[in-house]
């Protein structure tokens, strides 16, 4: 009964002495509520940290900045945690204690807890982070690598001339001029390059003015890349706004790249000269008094000499030594490209690998031309781009040629300087009637696409960083429109129209871009009898910014095959017949009378309507009966108003006035398709609806000539029979609420989300579906046999997630070894997959994950192994390998003694792994060794991992294990490791450039041995030549060793050994120098006038036994670099340096003492 009785006693004791005596007994008698919220907080601290430490990690992937604040608050919150761990351990200790606790402990420990709490607290409190880091602002996107770059003495000289002029005082604005195709943007690309790398500069940004600017887009380009958003949308208010911030910026390099008139900065934003003495400007044009009447200081860009010119050309055109009378000739059609990088790379791509005879006609080509043409526009570039256009068709029929140089010729009536998406110009070439021998659509693409290859490859176009896109230069352009100003193809382009131009009824093409700004209504009609292809756009994308057109501006164009518009409004009541137009693109428009206006366009093949507003969909759609291609993606406008005053009775009362800001809201809605239309558009080629939209799939089966298919469906849609469409070749199909997921054009994807019934609708796609992506996909436990039988053997992406019923990839337990599978998958996502065990049940199936080269898993809780590697080149393509929060994953890889011989790594260059709490090692030593291409290796938060590499079955050394391509090797909060390399011998990293040692409470050493290992003293020596980050925090038992580093650029020494791993020995001094990390007196050990010049950031914090840093002054005399000096809880340095004023240094950073 004393077991019921004491409690309560004790608490009937406990409530009195709080109400009568002093404060001290509330830490014995409130000793369970103390040490009940030291838990409660602490384990909200530890969860709130690991929260934050995925933000982070999740910034860092988008290459964000981190907010100081919130790396201070992890570094302060780790501590405490780490503090706080031994009184966690004895309160778990004591645990046995109930009833009858010893009170001298009780006491103690009571206090150390509620001092602890409101620390925690504190913490806690200052830990919601709206955001952990902030957008690295752009770099300057177009000088980030500029390739092409002649090292000519023209250009040498030129560049010497703009960094005397940028770094001469009084000299705000440079003006660099010359020819066009002289390689003026190739030069200001490197100018710009060398002073970001230089450090010259806090920001250096380049951007394009053309010969019609436009203002609003150069205005966001900047506050893109300075970071800011605008507040207003005038162009004024952004000019301002832009002012102020680009005058917190000390030193600025703004680079005007094709600017064509004299030109007013404040239009922009730009402050310079009084306003900001620190922001440079430097200005490339083709005139020269451009830069005149702007006052710049004038550079001139020279023609390069004869035998640069020849060195380039010779290597363009791929011209040996060796054939002499060849290269006679090649040197004479060198010299008539005048020293101009842009021709002689043109000429020399157009006649690489041509015979002699092509060679001499090339030549007597150049020597009979008339040299008739602009001289300011197009100076001497325009013969050898001649001959480069005509080469296009040289050796081929005359009217595969024609339709080659129509290829490039539509290319020219974009705007300048803009990204064209291939898909536009392939259907405005299919409606001007190119390659009209090809039947289907689908061909024509091909052969389109081949055409603007040869163009590209021929130096004519520009590739972009899309593989869908492509790009013309300036002064191509410019040569294309004085080929098409007169003859056969008459072209007419226009940008900013002020006013209604003089048109010519010749013309054949014309392209008229943001109208909308000044003209905002065309004439009612005008004639051109023999134009073929109109382009008219309106505000550019911006604010639906609409162009008026009557439909009888139409009724004279009765040769027209292609109308693209965009951002145009008109109603096409009344449109006039155009019975040759071919292709109708329209985006961004709003088009009323749609409908009943098609009968009027009998002849069309093309239709896609883009984000463009229509009454509907009707039968009519029907009647052309040539319609080979829809794109169909729609946005309609629908207007509420609320002109409804509800009684009380209804239970709603607006308040007077009340806007609910909804009026004329753009919603997507349900495209309403009309029954039993779509299968009665029987030539139909290519569909594309990417909308919500009504189609009953089954429909499609009555499309016999379907070659191409891109849509949106509900999971309502989708029929329980197979959909069989035997020339399908590509498609695009997503299901469920997935809409807007990334497509590519030309791969079989097929994306299903929310989905539980039966996949059979899908047997015909998934023969050769190439991209896959499951998501919430209930009741299938494996997708090999459950969701497809045949092995997915052209699948190259697989994604899953939330596929909570699913365990494998594939069950191969019931398979007689003949099953092939995932045989050419390149790409593995799985994530938040609850049920899921492995990849493969039972043995692998032949060349299963042989061509896989990049494996994400993330968040899967009962996976234990993932890779069973008993088939030869199985995972041997595999280049990256990231593992997160996989808590009963006990092994990676699991090699049987049988089949050790053929497993291999010998592809992996990158691996993360990161909270695999159960993980015990990550490689197996046959694995290791052949792993001969890793680059990078980050650990993290496995709690459980002692080894990196383990020792196998016989506890093997590895005696000549060597990472050499190794950069990056980062272990942060691994509690049990005691050595990163267990196990080697070898220890040379020959390219490390990042090593982080984090958190790691019993790592004791790097190696466990010092056997085979070079030596210093008692310490071992790494010998990094190109290290520049080296980290080690947090990592109380590690003992010392030496680092040889002469490129360090950050190091960061935070909590490295205790008094147990004093260094009490001295270090031998190197010839080259060195960094001694662990607790030592001293950090930096060099001999003679070495100095770590290239050192940006030092930290040194809580080094119990460091003493100085650098010994002699005469070792640090050039820090000229060094930005960042941190120093806390260093209690025995006496000082940094000794000084003895003999020398002079230089230190442009900020220095941090700590107490």
């Amino acid at each position: 009964m004393a077991e019921y009785v004491a409690p309560a006693v004790v608490k009937i004791v406990a409530d009195q002495a709080k109400e009568y005596a002093s404060p001290y007994f509330g830490y014995f008698f409130s000793y369970e509520k103390i040490v009940e919220d030291f838990t409660n907080q602490r384990e909200a601290l530890k969860s709130r940290k690991q929260r934050v430490d995925t933000q982070v990690d999740e910034a860092k992937r988008q290459t964000e900045i981190i907010y100081d604040d919130v790396d201070n608050w992890l570094t302060s919150a780790e501590e405490e945690l780490k503090e706080t761990q031994n009184l966690k351990d004895e309160i778990d200790r004591v645990k046995c204690f109930k009833w009858c606790p010893k009170w001298g402990w009780r006491y103690s420990l009571s206090k150390k807890l509620a001092e602890k709490i409101p620390m925690i607290s504190k913490l806690l409190e200052t830990s919601n982070f709206a955001q952990v880091g902030y957008r690295r602002p752009l770099q300057g996107i177009e000088f980030i690598t500029s390739t092409g770059f002649m090292d000519s003495e023209s250009s040498k000289s030129a560049f010497n001339q703009i960094m005397e002029a940028i770094n001469a005082k009084g000299v705000n604005m440079i003006g660099l001029h010359g020819m066009p195709g002289v390689g003026k943007t190739t030069l200001a690309k490197e100018v710009g390059k060398y002073a970001r790398e230089q450090k010259f500069f806090d920001k250096v940004v380049m951007f394009t003015m053309s010969q019609n600017p436009d203002i609003n887009k150069i205005q966001g380009k900047v506050a893109d890349i300075f970071g800011l958003k605008f507040e207003t949308s005038s162009q004024e208010g952004k000019a301002e706004e832009l002012f102020r911030s680009m005058q917190r910026v000390n030193k600025i390099l703004i680079i005007f790249d094709d600017l064509w008139e004299e030109f007013k900065m404040e239009s922009i934003g730009i402050p310079f000269g009084d306003e900001h003495e620190g922001c440079k400007i430097l200005l490339i044009t083709r005139r020269q008094q451009v830069c005149t009447k702007m006052n710049c200081k004038e550079i001139q860009l020279g023609i390069l000499s004869e035998d640069e010119a020849w060195v380039l050309f010779q290597d363009k055109a791929r011209l040996e030594d060796d054939c002499s009378t060849l290269n006679d000739v090649a040197k004479e059609v060198a010299a008539q490209c005048k020293g101009l990088p842009l021709a002689i790379v043109v000429v020399a791509n157009a006649l690489k690998g041509e015979s002699l005879k092509g060679w001499r006609d090339a030549n007597q080509r150049f020597k009979d031309s008339t040299h008739l043409y602009d001289e300011e526009v197009l100076g001497g570039v325009l013969e050898p781009l001649k001959l480069s256009y005509d080469y296009l068709k040289k050796g081929i029929n005359q009217m595969t040629g024609n339709h080659i140089q129509m290829c490039f010729l539509l290319c020219s009536l974009f705007p300048e300087d803009e990204e064209i998406l291939i898909e536009i110009l392939i259907m405005c070439g299919i409606g001007v009637g190119l390659f009209p021998n090809f039947s289907s659509i689908e061909d024509k693409r091909k052969k389109i696409v081949e055409a603007l290859k040869k163009v590209q490859k021929s130096g004519l176009l520009l590739e972009t960083d899309g593989a869908d896109m492509i790009r013309i230069h300036d002064v191509i352009r410019d040569f294309s429109h004085w080929l098409t100003s007169t003859g056969e193809n008459r072209f007419m382009v226009k940008d900013t129209l002020e006013k209604w131009p003089h048109m010519d009824e010749s013309y054949t093409a014309i392209a008229l871009w943001n109208c909308s700004s000044i003209i905002k209504k065309f004439p009612d009609k005008v004639e051109f009898s023999k134009l073929k292809t109109l382009f008219l756009e309106g505000g550019r994308k911006r604010n639906r910014d609409f162009l008026v057109v009557f439909g009888t501006f139409f009724e004279e164009m009765k040769a027209l095959q292609v109308l693209l518009l965009q951002c145009v409004s008109f109603p096409l009541k009344g449109f006039p017949s155009l019975p040759n137009l071919k292709t109708l693109w329209c985006q961004d428009c709003m088009l009323k009378n749609f409908s009943s206006s098609l009968t009027n366009m009998r002849s069309l093949e093309i239709l896609a309507l883009i984000g463009t507003e229509i009454d509907e969909i009707s039968e009519e759609l029907v009647k052309l009966s040539a319609l080979q291609y829809i794109r169909l993606n729609l946005l309609r406008r629908i207007p509420i108003y609320f002109n409804y005053s509800p009684t009380h009775d209804e239970g709603i009362i607006f308040p007077p006035g009340l806007d609910l800001g909804l009026s004329g809201v753009e919603f997507e809605e349900e495209m309403n398709i009309p029954p039993n239309m779509v299968s009665r558009l029987t030539s139909l080629q290519e569909l594309h609806v990417t909308t919500k939209n009504n189609l009953n799939l089954l429909e499609l089966k009555s499309l016999s000539c379907l070659t191409a298919l891109s849509l949106t469906l509900s999971t309502y849609q989708i029929p329980l029979e197979d959909f069989v469409l035997p020339k399908l070749q590509r498609y695009a199909i997503e299901v469920g609420e997935c809409y807007g997921i990334i497509r590519k054009a030309f791969i079989r994807t097929l994306y299903i989300q929310d989905f539980s019934s039966s996949f059979s609708a899908f047997n015909n796609l998934f023969c050769n579906v190439e991209e896959l992506n499951l998501r919430n996909v209930g009741g299938q436990k494996n997708i090999v046999p459950s969701i497809d039988e045949m092995g997915l053997n052209d699948l190259t992406s697989l994604l899953l997630k939330s596929c909570n019923d699913m365990e494998f990839l594939i069950d191969t337990k019931n398979d007689q070894g003949s099953t092939v599978a995932f045989s050419n998958l390149a790409e593995l996502n799985i994530e938040s997959m609850a049920s899921l065990k492995g990849l493969c049940y039972g043995l692998s199936p032949t060349r299963f994950l042989q061509n896989l080269k990049e494996v994400i898993i993330n968040g899967c809780e009962e996976l234990q192994v993932i890779f069973q590697i008993d088939k030869p080149l199985m995972l041997s393509n595999l280049t990256e390998l990231s593992l997160h929060s996989l808590p009963k994953l006990k092994r990676i890889w699991e090699v049987k003694p049988s089949h050790r011989a053929i497993a291999s790594l010998q592809s992996l260059k990158v691996v993360r792994i990161e909270y695999c709490d159960n993980l015990k090692t990550i490689f197996s030593p046959c694995l290791a060794l052949s792993m001969l291409h890793l680059q990078e290796l980050y650990i993290r938060y496995c709690d459980r991992l002692e080894q990196v590499i383990g020792f196998g079955q016989e506890d093997e050394i590895i005696e000549n294990h060597c990472w050499t391509k190794l950069k990056t090797l980062w272990v942060v909060d691994c509690q049990l490791l005691k050595y990163v390399f267990a196990n080697t011998l070898s220890h040379r990293f020959p390219l490390l450039e990042s090593l982080y040692l984090k958190n790691c409470p019993q790592l004791l050493q790097v190696f466990s041995s010092r056997e085979g290992r070079d030596v210093i003293g008692d310490h071992i020596l790494l010998n990094v030549p190109f290290l520049k980050n080296l980290e080690v925090s947090n990592c109380p038992q590690i003992s010392c060793f030496i680092v040889q580093a002469q490129l360090i650029e950050k190091l960061v020494l935070r909590n490295v050994g205790n008094s147990h791993q004093l260094c009490n020995t001295d270090v031998p001094i190197l010839n080259e120098g060195c960094i001694v990390v662990g607790n030592h007196e001293e950090v930096f050990q060099v001999q003679g006038r070495y100095s770590f010049s290239s050192i940006e950031k030092l930290v040194l914090m809580n080094l119990l036994e460091l003493r100085v840093i650098w010994n002699d002054f005469a070792q640090v005399v050039t820090l000229e670099n060094l930005t960042t000096l941190t120093l806390r809880d260093c209690k025995k340095l006496g000082y940094i340096f000794t000084y003895d004023g003999s020398q002079f240094i230089t230190f442009g950073g900020s220095f941090h003492p700590g107490v």
